[in-house]
């Protein structure tokens, strides 16, 4: 996804604590958790990871989730069915997708479906790091953080 062309140091959006937000990332690949997470965390974010979909679906059972980073496409169930289960349980959820892989019709069904940003894997940090504060200004601004 490509952001609004802007100096991201002078654009950093408004969120009151990111520390108290925590972002869940579901990838089935250990490196990309990894390097995610540690992005995530190095921007003061908590992030709560999974490397399999269904801990995930387990997890969002009993607990409300603000802003989602899912993998389109892992082995057993899909970030497209993944989102199916986050917003019926969370529906104000905002979703980042990520992808390994070009691939033109998953990006307009989940853009259609409400996520918030797509990326393709390697994705410029800068413009992910923005996309993620983005999404939770956006549940600020709807009185939902």
């Amino acid at each position: 996804m490509r952001l609004k062309d802007e100096n991201p140091e002078t654009t950093r959006l408004p969120i009151s604590n990111p520390l108290q937000h925590i972002v869940c990332l579901v990838d089935d690949d250990p490196s990309i958790r990894r390097s995610i997470g540690r992005l995530l965390e190095s921007d003061g974010f908590m992030v709560r990871a999974f490397g399999e979909p269904e801990d995930f679906v387990t997890y969002i059972a009993n607990n409300d989730v603000e802003v989602a980073v899912l993998d389109i496409w892992m082995d057993r169930i899909t970030g497209m069915e993944l989102l199916v289960h986050l917003c019926a349980r969370s529906p104000r959820v905002k979703t980042i997708f990520i992808t390994g892989r070009e691939d033109a019709a998953a990006r307009a069904t989940v853009m259609q479906a409400g996520a918030f940003a797509f990326f393709i894997k390697p994705f410029d940090d800068t413009q992910f790091l923005q996309a993620v504060r983005g999404a939770f200004s956006d549940r600020l601004a709807e009185g939902g953080v």
